[in-house]
């Protein structure tokens, strides 16, 4: 075949001008747009690679941007609970200042104001927010955490950041674990608060009142004839006649009674360890430690960590004509005693019995659920009425989970939190609850609920002493009355409020008359557990309510046996918990200091009043969990900044690495631009001189 110039020409010409065009716009293309391929079909590694790190770049973007917002909450909450560390350290240096004796009553009052301006400040603390948003809140940002009173209005859900690919990071703290928490390793602590004279100092002839004596508290080396008193002046070493009635809960929720009699000639400090050994204290081994302080008022302290359950209630008797008066099975049979031994030796009491002595040693304000019972306030345990303020009408015990140290919720069993082992052990069978009182029309009630297991026909209530019997259904299908051990705290509360509003089903065993009852008390009062565990009814149609509430274990009426459980008694006060309220225990610390008590002291102002030295020690548990919270938000602070410094460092890799796979790099362009460019003007010199040929060249 005979190549002619113009196959020649279009050879030269034609295919290397096409192709030269093509790389030449390419490059122009890349060096305008930045980029090298502006489609996919351009260069399908590159598009591909290019999407993948787009994808990570927008995900590393996200991270980055949940991170920062969590890291300004948890950053915003360290500095909040900096100035509540410096608000609680003032209010330590104050309480320090006013447990000194030096301070008068108006030194104190003034210390007692400025702590209450503290407390404003660690209330508005608590109430700080981030664009709206309150940061103790929980999860429920929109509510005002802490109310004037100190109650606490949020959840106890957590806030998380997103830090990657089925990874999260909590970074609130909320108000349930800051100001409700519970710290595992605190060692719950008890007092009584009746301050105990030596009663041989403030008498020293007890056939001679006339004779003037000193004062002074009773010491653990001191007798039981020094702390109990005499009639006459002479030691029995042999008749134990002093009689210490115990009652008390221990760590693990089991809860005793205890008769302890015992000689004058013996020692405080071995009722101490008679008390100790109740709780379970053996020779080897010691659970509780039991000791006076310095008003002669006994202090229980648990040894074992964790446990919120420990109680204390003591009060004793002695005859002192001779007799066994003091010597009972049924502590309301004290009752015709007299609780003061100045009256008894002056001879002004106007007691049934005035020589007996019944000496007390917890008081309260609670009165006896029975009117016809207890005189002597110190006699009472848990067979006491609820407190009544306004429309509210609340029980002062916690129920709380044996298993858990957890406070019951409507759907807890009771059998999770009541000692079995009294009456049939291992099971609530058998067990009976009395609930009396006055109801919402100011009408007096007694009622009954039996817990029954279904062998035996399933728990009742009743509020004619057991002639008629009303089933507690449960939700099952088919409703039947529920098992003993299955009765939840929701069921117990919907019969305290059928009683209370005098809302009684029509029938005894049906189910549907049963829940219309139920609903129909909704609609006068309210019955339910606080966040701390205490069952608390309110009256929905009147300001000050006519409702009052006793509810205790039958068995409680005799001191042959504790209570499988308790509701409202007449107990020690709390010094120490493993759980907190926090502006709960700062109100005691401070009320304290305006009653001007330096210990526990039922005879003045605030009956419940846990005195300055204690409050210090309250104060410092209060610290230390802050700090403890504190030191997990820093972990939360850090873990978020180390979160945000990866992630910044992740997306400026991987834009750099974009860059470098779909970024034009210019310099490489414009040299390839300008061989190409020399490319073609070689190309079209050489076409030129194709084109120059002679006619002849043609023509052949």
């Amino acid at each position: 075949m005979r190549v002619t110039p113009s196959m020649y020409y279009k050879s030269l010409y034609g295919e290397q001008n096409n192709q030269l065009n093509n790389q030449l716009f390419d490059v122009n293309k890349q060096i305008a747009s930045g980029v090298k391929i502006q489609y996919a079909q351009d260069d399908i590694s590159v598009f591909t690679e290019t999407m993948r790190l787009d994808n990570e770049i927008v995900g590393l973007g996200q991270i980055k941007k949940s991170t920062e917002s969590g890291s300004k909450v948890s950053d915003q909450t360290d500095q909040v609970l900096n100035e509540f560390e410096k608000s609680m350290d003032r209010m330590r240096t104050l309480l320090l200042s006013a447990v000194n004796d030096t301070n008068d009553e108006t030194s104190r009052n003034a210390i007692a104001a400025e702590l209450r301006g503290v407390e404003s400040n660690l209330k508005s603390l608590s109430n700080t927010s981030i664009n709206g948003q309150y940061i103790f809140s929980g999860s429920a940002v929109d509510t005002k955490p802490i109310s004037a009173d100190g109650t606490y209005n949020g959840n106890d859900g957590s806030m998380s950041a997103f830090l990657g690919s089925r990874t999260q990071q909590q970074y609130n703290i909320s108000g349930s674990e800051l100001f409700l928490g519970q710290e595992v390793l605190v060692r719950r602590e008890i007092t009584s608060n009746v301050t105990q004279e030596k009663l041989t100092t403030k008498y020293p002839d007890f056939t001679n009142s006339a004779i003037a004596g000193s004062s002074a508290f009773v010491t653990p080396s001191d007798t039981i004839r020094d702390l109990m008193g005499d009639k006459d002046n002479v030691v029995d070493t042999v008749n134990a006649k002093h009689f210490f009635y115990l009652n008390g809960t221990k760590s693990d929720g089991t809860t005793f009674s205890e008769k302890i009699p015992m000689r004058d000639d013996e020692k405080i400090n071995d009722l101490l360890t008679h008390i100790g050994n109740a709780y379970g204290n053996t020779l080897g081994n010691k659970v509780v430690d039991v000791s006076l302080n310095p008003a002669g008022e006994i202090v229980v302290a648990d040894k074992i960590k964790g446990s919120s359950k420990l109680d204390f209630h003591m009060v004793a008797a002695v005859d002192l004509s001779g007799g066994t008066a003091a010597d009972v099975t049924t502590l309301s049979d004290l009752d015709k005693g007299e609780p003061s031994f100045d009256k008894i030796m002056l001879g002004t009491s106007t007691a049934i019995n005035p020589n007996l002595y019944v000496k007390e040693f917890v008081k309260s304000y609670f009165a006896s659920a029975d009117t016809n019972y207890a005189k002597i306030g110190g006699l009472l345990y848990d067979q006491t009425k609820f407190t009544v303020q306004g429309n509210t009408v609340s029980s002062n015990v916690p129920q709380i989970v044996k298993g858990t140290n957890d406070f019951a919720t409507p759907s807890t069993k009771i059998s999770e939190v009541a000692d079995l082992s009294h009456g049939t052990a291992g099971t609530l069978d058998g067990t009976q609850f009395k609930l009396s009182g006055t109801d919402v029309n100011g009408t007096p009630y007694n009622a009954q609920i039996d817990f029954k297991s279904t062998a035996n026909g399933g728990s009742t209530f009743s509020t004619d002493g057991g002639v008629t019997n009303y089933n507690i259904f449960n939700v099952n299908t088919p409703r039947t009355a529920a098992d003993a051990d299955s009765m939840t705290y929701q069921q117990l509360m919907d019969v305290v409020n059928m009683v209370v509003t005098n809302q009684i089903p029509a029938t005894t065993n049906t189910a549907t008359d049963y829940d219309k009852a139920v609903i129909s008390s909704k609609l006068n009062g309210t019955t339910s557990l606080s966040y701390d565990g205490k069952i608390r009814f309110g009256d929905l149609n009147v300001v000050g309510t006519k409702a009052t509430i006793g509810l205790y274990d039958s068995t409680s009426t005799l001191f042959a046996d504790a209570p499988a459980l308790s509701f409202n008694s007449n107990n020690a006060l709390t010094v120490r918990d493993p759980k907190t309220d926090f502006f709960k225990t700062i109100n005691e610390i401070i009320t304290a200091v305006e009653d001007q008590k330096q210990n526990p002291d039922s005879t003045t102002g605030n009956i419940r009043n846990v005195g300055i030295g204690n409050a210090i020690a309250m104060l410092d548990d209060l610290q230390t969990h802050v700090f403890t919270s504190h030191s997990k938000v820093g972990a939360i602070s850090n873990t978020l900044t180390a979160s945000l410094q990866r992630v910044s460092l992740l997306e400026l890799s991987s834009q750099t690495l974009r860059s470098s796979v779909i970024d034009t790099d210019l310099a490489q362009a414009s040299l390839t631009m300008t061989q190409l460019t020399t490319n073609y003007q070689a190309m079209l010199s050489t076409v030129g001189k194709i084109s120059q040929l002679s006619l002849v060249n043609y023509l052949k």
